[in-house]
């Protein structure tokens, strides 16, 4: 099973997530900018768990 690479950050909306760049993950895998996961503190407000770096994708090409 793959990872969902979400393109937008759940709490802003606005910030765009490309699969190689920077964003922040839950296990449940809900997705933020590292902005809005700062603002956090590192806990994801939907399930409480640590919020840990995404891995990253090669772009395809």
């Amino acid at each position: 099973m793959a990872l969902e690479m979400r393109d937008r950050c759940e709490r802003c909306g606005t910030a765009a997530l490309s699969p190689d760049g920077a964003a922040l993950i839950c296990s449940y895998e809900c997705t933020f900018c590292e902005s809005c996961g700062s603002a956090l503190r590192g806990v994801c407000p939907n399930c409480g768990g640590e919020l840990v770096a995404r891995p990253r994708r090669a772009a395809a090409g």
